[in-house]
Parts: C-alpha cells; sequence; structure tokens
C-alpha cells in the first residue's frame, strides 16, 4: 500500500481546494454513454469537464493557487504558459481575483484559445512551439519582474484543485470501478488519483497519453522525470514534454498505469463523441475515451468513468479530425485510378462507385505524372464509405471493373 501521508497532495488539501471553488466552478455533469458501454462491454459513464467554465479542468488548479496568494503576490500580478486551456484558466481566475495575468503561448495555438484568452483579460506573448519553450519565458518573465508563475501542473495547489474533479466522481458514480484520465504534465491525474485512492483505494486509476508525446511511461520505467526529445500529436493539450516533480510522485504512487493511444485513435474518439454522444471535444479531451475504444488495450473493470477534460478545440482543425476520424474508421476513402484520358472514363468510373453506393465527395484529374502515358489521365477520388466492410467492398468491386485503385 502507498504512504499517502508522504505525498506532496492529500485528501485533505483537496476537500480545502473544493471550498475554495465553491461557487467559482460547477460542478460538471457525468452521462452514461450507452453506445461506448456497448462497444467497451462495460458501464462506461463521461465526465464532461469539456462543459467547465473556460471550457476545461484548468480553472480548478488555476483558481486555488491564486486564490491562496498574498495580497502582496497578486499586488504583482501573474504569469502562465499554456497551449490554451491553462491560458484561459488562469486569465478567467485572475479575472475573477483582480489580478493581473501575463501569458505565454506557443507559435500556432488554437486561434479559440487565444481568444477566449484575450477575453478574459490576459496580455498575451508567443514563443516557441511548445508549452516547455514557454515555460522558460514564464520563468524569465517570473524572475525579471516578480510576478507569480501559475505552473500548469508542478505545484501542490494545482493538483489539489484538479483533484475536486475526482470527489466529485465518487459522488456523482459511487459504484464506480475504474477512472481514466488524460494526462500531460500529469496535474489531472494526480489530482485524481488522491482523491479517489485516498477515498475508495479499490478503484483503479489509469492515465491516457498520446503515443507520440508520452513522458510518463519512460519516465515511470526509469524512476524520475524524463524529458522528451521531441514530440508529434494533434492533442496540444497533452503535449508536455516533461512529467512534473509534484505530480509525478503522486502517479508514480498511485496510478495502475500510463497507456497510449495513436493520433488515429484519437480521431476516432472525437469523432464518436460527436456523432454519438453530442459532445464536442478536443484531442487531448478524447484521450480516455480513445482508450477505451482501443480493442487492443487491456479490459477495464466497470464501471468506468472516463474523463472528457476539454472541449477548446479550432473548428478548423475538427473538420481536419473529423475526417482523418472518418478515414481512421472505413468510413473515408480516398484513391486514384489510371484511366484512357477519352470521353466517358469518369462517366463509366462514377457509374461504378454508384453501383456499390459509395457516396462521391470529391474529384480531381491528374495529367502530369511522368509515369502515365500521354493517353492516360489518373482519377483521383474521394468517397464515403460505411465502414470498413464496405470500403472493403468498394475496393474490390473497382479491382474486378478492371481499376487497379492506389490509395491515398
Amino acid at each position: 500500500m502507498p504512504d499517502l501521508a508522504s505525498l506532496p497532495v492529500s485528501a485533505d488539501d483537496i476537500r480545502a481546494a473544493e471550498r475554495i471553488l465553491e461557487g467559482v466552478v460547477r460542478p460538471t455533469p457525468l452521462e452514461y454513454s450507452r453506445a461506448l458501454s456497448a462497444k467497451v462491454g462495460a458501464d462506461v459513464y463521461l465526465k464532461c469537464e469539456n462543459l467547465q467554465r473556460a471550457g476545461s479542468f484548468k480553472i480548478r488548479g488555476a483558481y486555488t493557487r491564486m486564490a491562496r496568494l498574498s495580497a502582496e503576490e497578486k499586488a504583482r500580478g501573474v504569469v502562465a504558459a499554456s497551449a490554451g486551456n491553462h491560458a484561459q484558466g488562469v486569465a478567467l481566475a485572475a479575472q475573477l481575483l483582480g489580478i493581473r495575468s501575463k501569458v505565454y503561448m506557443p507559435h500556432g495555438a488554437p486561434m479559440p484559445k487565444i481568444s477566449a484568452t484575450k477575453a478574459y483579460g490576459a496580455e498575451i506573448e508567443f514563443v516557441g512551439t511548445t508549452v516547455d519553450d514557454c515555460l522558460v519565458a514564464a520563468r524569465e518573465f517570473e524572475a525579471r519582474t516578480g510576478a507569480i508563475l501559475i505552473h500548469p501542473f508542478d505545484h501542490p495547489d494545482i493538483v489539489a484543485g484538479q483533484g475536486t474533479c475526482g470527489l466529485e466522481i465518487l459522488e456523482q458514480c459511487p459504484e464506480v470501478r475504474t477512472v481514466v484520465v488524460s494526462a500531460g504534465g500529469g496535474g489531472l491525474l494526480a489530482g485524481i488519483a488522491t482523491a479517489v485512492r485516498a477515498l475508495r483505494p479499490d478503484v483503479k486509476v489509469v492515465g491516457v497519453q498520446a503515443e507520440e508525446a508520452a513522458a510518463y511511461p519512460v519516465s515511470l520505467e526509469a524512476g524520475h522525470p524524463v524529458a522528451l526529445e521531441r514530440m508529434s500529436t494533434m492533442a496540444d493539450g497533452i503535449a508536455v514534454g516533461r512529467p512534473g516533480d509534484v505530480p509525478f510522485a503522486v502517479i508514480e504512487q498511485l496510478v495502475d498505469s500510463v497507456d497510449t493511444v495513436s493520433e488515429a485513435s484519437l480521431s476516432r474518439a472525437l469523432l464518436f463523441l460527436l456523432e454519438r454522444a453530442k459532445l464536442v471535444v478536443e484531442p487531448a479531451g478524447a484521450a480516455a475515451v480513445a482508450r477505451l475504444m482501443d480493442p487492443s488495450a487491456p479490459r477495464l473493470e466497470g464501471p468506468v468513468v472516463a474523463v472528457l477534460s476539454g472541449g477548446n478545440i479550432d473548428p478548423l482543425l475538427m473538420l481536419r479530425i473529423i475526417r482523418h476520424g472518418m478515414a481512421a474508421a472505413g468510413r473515408y476513402l480516398t484513391f486514384g485510378v489510371r484511366v484512357p484520358d477519352v470521353p466517358g472514363s469518369l462517366a463509366r468510373l462514377l457509374a461504378d462507385l454508384a453501383g456499390v453506393d459509395a457516396n462521391v465527395i470529391e474529384v480531381r484529374h491528374n495529367r502530369n505524372e511522368s509515369s502515365l502515358s500521354v493517353h492516360e489521365t489518373e482519377i483521383v477520388v474521394d468517397v464515403e464509405t460505411k465502414g470498413p466492410e464496405h470500403r472493403e467492398e468498394v475496393l474490390g468491386a473497382l479491382r474486378a471493373d478492371g481499376y487497379t485503385p492506389l490509395l491515398r
């Protein structure tokens, strides 16, 4: 059994944070997902932190940390580093508490997150391409000006504030057996694990990271936080190169496993939540559901609560992810075929596709490939299919009709 008294955050700390946050955050809904339960083979509930104020759980930790500052510290202002959700949480908390705030954000941060952070009154400066780059700049600003750094995950008050989500889960679903939580730096996972394991030590807690930005598995194996050399994931909210020391100390002791999910799994989960749960969730927020939907991952004991950590997604990114998710789910197919460059070739191809009930989205002609003969053209087609089996039926029908489809 882990020694809870030796950990940097306790259940009492989380209860104290809960009192601070009363009237500031709203208890978010816990929604039963019939469709996901059927897919997983266990009862699954969705903890909708995407419906929290500022669109994510981050206000919980940011407000807790800032409310505990002294009057003199509040007068010095605060500084933060974030790809977006923590930025909004800090900016909103600062607005509510009457504190001046500055946020460093990476170039390429989603526009909705930038706009919302500005709307809450924060000054924004863009630095580098990752949260880690922004943290360097924020620490320099802290040293230069005396502003208080509100770290996105590596502080006991932050972890305690995020842990209030765990208290809500236990109150809303007392029969829970497994809680699945996305993780970047680890503040939310550590907070929820502290609350859950202190009050219900029989409940398993599983963390999830994007496999292209997974610092926790290697860090847990090494026994200390390890910085990644590179990251590449659509889930910007959990793209953190090094675990925080405070959350790592908790996660190492209290979390049963930290699993990883692919980019395709993230996009499939986001599409599933949009279609079947009618919930708008960003890629980082969908990571827990991606873990549940992974057929190759070990089955989790139910009832399961999957935390949807945030819903702040750029609509343009959502369009790309929906297309990516449809392709990953076998519902979108792009291919090219070479045909004689004569009248009727396109009409014949479209008729063949209609014969297998494939809905054509877009058609393009390519006559510039050097490998094409002067009498050939390549027709590139985007079609909607009804799933993996229909996708293979379409490809099989094309081959039977004499085409050689080249997948794109």
